[in-house]
């Protein structure tokens, strides 16, 4: 008994020295320590053994499953080291290559130009607000003074969702707004950037989206000299120190008078050239003082209270600015176009 017991011992712990995986090594505890192994089917020959000697064979076959449970364990220890280090030196970083690199966005040409708006009118004490884009076409026309059937209407083709609903062809509406919700208290200085819809053909300088920046004023006494000083103010800090600007007489049918806004050409000087198509100026905005029936309809005393308003579209702003000449370069997501910017 004590030869079979020593002779499974040695072969045991050749086969748990032999074991390279965990896998192996269970098959190994299942061999001589299982309930059917090799130990157990020894065990079960005590009967036979002498009464005196059966001590001294139980003692040794408690020291033999002691030993072979303490090297498999130490061994799955070690085989678990030797694969963890497989896998490390499998998943090595190699830290001299170079790193992925992250490609960082920037701001729209679109943005930074209506960020630049923004602040100048901010620096001159204007708040900014921003209008629903669907709106009423009572908001939209009519309490711009342009009834149904006008003829001002077939200017800006609409976008109609119902009869008396469509997307906002400017953002003139926010004119009537503004003051219907705060009539009948003075001053008001704001403006409402956002973006407009037309029922436009897509060309170099026509789109059907499009963005607009509407500026309005109504107090006491605001006169139309307000109006130029606060334009002038506006087109040397976007374009430069050096700018002049020139009013031409022009027509809207919610502000009289009206006239367009002109910049002297940057390009030229004035000198006249091909981006001023030989005229020395560039058109920039429109604007005008606020019609008194736009001001009667919105609860204001026309003979006691004036304004003035002014429409710019960023979109030409920024054509003027970073020479482009094609706006639908400024929709297209064109990353050879915006990463210049």
């Amino acid at each position: 008994m004590e030869r079979k017991l020593q002779s499974l011992l040695s072969t045991a712990l050749k086969a748990i020295s032999d074991a390279t995986t965990q896998e192996e090594l269970d098959k190994v505890r299942i061999r001589f320590l299982g309930r059917k192994g090799e130990l157990t089917q020894i065990l079960r020959q005590m009967k036979d053994v002498a009464p005196e000697k059966r001590p001294i064979i139980g003692q040794l076959a408690n020291e033999i499953r002691h030993r072979l449970e303490t090297e498999l364990t130490s061994h799955i220890e070690e085989v678990r080291r030797l694969v963890r280090l497989k896998q490390l030196e499998r998943e090595q970083l190699d830290i001299t290559l170079p790193g992925a690199t992250t490609t960082l966005g920037h701001k729209h040409p679109l943005s930074l130009v209506l960020e630049d708006i923004v602040n100048i009118f901010l620096q001159m004490g204007f708040d900014v607000f921003e209008g629903p884009e669907v709106e009423y076409d009572y908001y939209n026309f009519e309490a711009l003074n342009i009834p149904k059937h006008h003829p001002a209407r077939d200017m800006q083709d609409s976008f109609y969702l119902t009869e008396e609903i469509l997307l906002r062809t400017h953002t003139s509406p926010f004119q009537a707004r503004i003051m219907e919700q705060v009539a009948p208290e003075l001053p008001i200085r704001v403006i409402c950037p956002g973006r407009c819809y037309r029922r436009d053909l897509a060309d170099a300088t026509h789109s059907p989206m499009f963005y607009q920046t509407e500026v309005l004023v109504v107090d006491e006494n605001v006169s139309f000299a307000n109006l130029k000083h606060t334009l002038l103010v506006f087109v040397r800090e976007m374009f430069g120190k050096e700018r002049s600007i020139r009013l031409r007489p022009s027509f809207f049918p919610f502000t009289e008078p009206s006239a367009e806004v002109d910049i002297s050409c940057f390009a030229c000087e004035g000198e006249g050239c091909s981006l001023c198509k030989g005229t020395g100026w560039l058109e920039v905005l429109g604007c005008g003082m606020v019609h008194p029936k736009v001001l009667e309809i919105a609860g204001y005393d026309p003979s006691k209270i004036s304004g003035f308003a002014a429409g710019m579209g960023p979109d030409r702003i920024a054509m003027l600015k970073y020479g482009i000449d094609d706006i639908r370069l400024f929709y297209e997501n064109d990353l050879r176009f915006l990463h210049q910017f």
